[in-house]
């Protein structure tokens, strides 16, 4: 089991606007026998961190799943829980998005990047 965590993001507003309206996370199942279970949680960060986003996803072998989430919020983190599955087998991806669909890469999270296990 991995514990995984996107960190905090800020999201401050820029002229009245946060750059990030929507997060986009992306799981890539690599070709291993068994599917993996996935808990995805999303954290709003203020004063107190509030869990918003609790979801737990079963992903197949070479599969790919995506999720959309809002996030017109002024910081969030995401924290993702692997079931008993080796963390070579998954690929996790964070993405942040404007409210055309544009990438935001300030918001852009990659597994073997950035996501810690400090959580």
């Amino acid at each position: 089991m991995a514990i995984l965590s996107t960190g905090p993001i800020e999201n401050n507003a820029v002229s009245g606007v946060r750059p990030t309206q929507t997060v986009t996370v992306r799981i890539v199942k690599r070709n291993a026998p068994g599917s993996a279970s996935i808990s995805i949680q999303g954290y709003v960060l203020g004063a107190t961190r509030t869990l918003y986003v609790s979801e737990v996803i079963e992903v197949a072998p070479n599969q790919v799943v995506t999720r959309d989430y809002f996030a017109d919020l002024n910081a969030y983190e995401f924290v993702f829980i692997t079931g008993e599955v080796d963390e070579d087998e998954l690929g996790i991806s964070v993405w942040g998005k404007t409210s055309t669909g544009q990438l935001v890469n300030a918001h852009r999270v990659v597994t073997h990047e950035k996501l810690s296990s400090d959580v």
